[in-house]
């Protein structure tokens, strides 16, 4: 947050003597100056929303700057707000998340954080358009933002040109035009004990990474080595641009000591028959209290309340009873098998 936000100002700040209120911000239908002062409104609610740890709605309340205050006054006023929201960001527990309506109304630290810094970054690029200032935003930023709100994105050769293609403002090779775009915050699941969380491309890269935890702190100390595969398979799919966000790798984590005890996910989107497969692993300290059972139920129950969705399937081997227990008694029903494997199915028994 604190390099976007000085990049932004150290480039207005060289730049406040030049018309702001007379030049139109790039392709937007604002100012210059209705731009910088929009970039400070987003800074100070991001922060709000983080700090009063808001669950159904936005604060209500709005920034405005003083009469007479100036361009550089403007900038200074940036500074602040971004100041504001890097600590509420550093201050705020991993497990909090408070209201943003994109795109299921709620976000973590690391979502307000993303999307913070987008609006820093693209704002700054369209005061700099019309302005006629060179600004190119660094890379590891653009990468942040992409793999944190925008996991349905192809990685395209340049993170930078990337992240202007997919919010309209600019051209990408080989892709078409992008006119309409939402970012996309993690989806969350909350059981009786458990709070699944939709697991992001930036958190799939880590933990594919041995030895890197993924933000978690895991019972036991480190994810099972299947939740690491599985990690890798989804972010495969994420640079291969077939990721889709509800339908991906969800951490099971557990509300009473925010301890991650393992992962459950789908392994693609629905196919044409409206069939979804999952699979889970647990840390083996985590066994054995109904867990797996518990997130099972809820996250094929979500599946099952999705348009198209017919059946949910699990294919496990024959002699993993422990894992055929879990699915017995999650509702799953054995409908095939051979000399390796045991196909089981939850179907939707809504009468469609």
């Amino acid at each position: 947050m604190e390099q976007a936000v000085g990049e932004c100002v150290g480039l207005l700040g060289d730049v406040t003597d030049r018309d702001w209120e007379g030049s139109a911000a790039g392709r937007l239908a604002w100012s210059c100056r209705e731009t910088a002062v929009h970039i400070a409104q987003d800074l100070i609610a991001y922060a709000g929303q983080l700090a009063g740890r808001e669950p159904d709605g936005y604060t209500p309340f709005e920034l405005s700057l003083e009469e007479g205050a100036g361009n550089a006054d403007a900038v200074r006023v940036i500074r602040t707000t971004g100041a504001l929201l890097a600590a509420a960001i550093r201050t705020t527990p991993r497990q909090v998340r408070a209201f943003h309506p994109y795109p299921f109304r709620s976000a973590n630290r690391e979502g307000f954080a993303a999307m913070g810094v987008a609006e820093v970054l693209l704002h700054t690029h369209d005061i700099a358009e019309g302005l006629g200032v060179a600004y190119e935003a660094d890379s590891g930023l653009c990468d942040f933002v992409l793999r944190r709100i925008f996991p349905h994105v192809q990685p395209g050769p340049a993170s930078w040109q990337t992240l202007l293609w997919a919010t309209g403002r600019g051209e990408l090779p080989g892709r078409a035009p992008v006119t309409e775009w939402r970012w996309n915050n993690n989806l969350v699941i909350d059981t009786e004990r458990l709070t699944l969380e939709g697991v992001t491309p930036a958190v799939a890269h880590d933990l594919a990474t041995d030895g890197d935890a993924g933000c978690f702190e895991w019972l036991g100390g480190s994810p099972a080595e299947g939740t690491r595969v599985g990690a890798g398979l989804m972010f495969k799919q994420y640079e291969d641009g077939v990721h889709r966000p509800e339908w991906t790798m969800y951490v099971l984590v557990r509300r009473e000591d925010d301890q991650a005890l393992g992962a459950m996910g789908f392994h693609a989107v629905p196919d044409e028959a409206g069939r979804v497969e999952i699979g889970y692993d647990l840390v083996e300290a985590a066994r054995g209290h109904g867990y797996a059972t518990e997130a099972l139920r809820a996250l094929s129950a979500w599946a099952l309340a999705q348009d198209g969705v017919r059946a949910v399937v699990a294919n496990v081997e024959r002699d993993n009873t422990p894992s055929r227990n879990v699915l017995t008694r999650a509702g799953f029903t054995a409908v095939a098998e051979d000399t390796e494997q045991v196909t089981y199915e939850m179907t939707d028994l809504r009468g469609e």
